[in-house]
């Protein structure tokens, strides 16, 4: 059975699955689908055309499905997808997309965390297993790949992308896409090394771990620009998903990835 306060603003329009809370003052607008076991927090609004999946919960102050901060934007029909078990904590922003990125959908994958003052704009795709540190903005059409962190008041430029298993130090600026399986950081954005730990901690093993970073010595260290890199590393070092993954990204990547850091002066 559903709880729905007295004070909250449930639209008839809208459609809740089971055992959902809504909290005092929460807002639910018309075209919106809410999974089972989610909890809309007491101010959480959910505005037009959002599809949330199950066990979500939206915090006091969140806004979820908000029209775009694009001038490329006509009031056209674009939605906020949700997965399960997504946490949207206190006023973060999450949203829709736009028609005119050919998306028309902003993502965010299950078992995500959006802290506290995230903002998320138009057309972004997060992956399974993120997390956005507060008061970390995301332009429009940035995509972070699945276990991609972002630290805390870092900021993207629009078509960035943040590699799978990639962790962005706190106070960064994207102009370039993260490799995955690295970590990144100082001013301007560079490969500080592999995610060790984290991968790690996920379960990839040692031989995994050192074989990503022999990769990415041989990408960053040994005197060759990027496309020769690619060609040496799909060449000399077996067939692996990691491997692949990490050829492919670059491959893809329409900004080009972060450099290795500067020798210092």
């Amino acid at each position: 059975m559903n709880q729905i306060h007295p004070l909250a603003c449930v639209h008839p329009g809208a459609k809740l699955g089971e055992n959902v809370v809504v909290g005092p003052f929460a807002y639910i607008d018309d075209h919106v689908e809410i999974g089972d076991a989610c909890h809309i927090m007491n101010g959480a609004t959910v505005l037009n055309h959002v599809k949330m999946g199950k066990n979500c919960t939206v915090f006091p102050g969140a806004v979820v499905g908000a029209i775009p901060q694009d001038l490329k934007f006509e009031g056209e029909e674009s939605w906020v997808e949700i997965g399960d078990r997504v946490n949207i904590r206190e006023c973060a922003t999450i949203n829709r997309g736009t028609q005119a990125s050919g998306k028309g959908v902003t993502r965010i994958g299950s078992d995500t965390l959006i802290m506290s003052y995230a903002h998320i704009a138009h057309d972004c795709q997060i992956g399974n297993h993120c997390i956005i540190v507060s008061y970390t903005g995301l332009a429009g059409e940035t995509d972070v790949h699945d276990w991609g962190v972002m630290g805390g008041k870092s900021g993207s430029h629009q078509f960035t992308k943040v590699g799978t298993h990639a962790f962005v130090a706190a106070c960064s600026r994207l102009t370039k896409d993260v490799p995955p399986y690295v970590l990144a950081g100082r001013e301007p954005l560079v490969f500080e090394g592999v995610n060790r730990v984290g991968l790690l901690r996920r379960g990839f093993s040692e031989e995994q771990v050192n074989r990503i970073k022999d990769i990415y010595e041989a990408l960053y260290f040994q005197g060759m620009n990027v496309s020769q890199a690619v060609e040496y590393i799909e060449a000399n070092f077996p067939a692996t998903e990691e491997r692949d993954t990490i050829l492919k990204f670059i491959r893809e990547s329409q900004r080009g990835i972060i450099p290795k850091p500067r020798p210092n002066r």
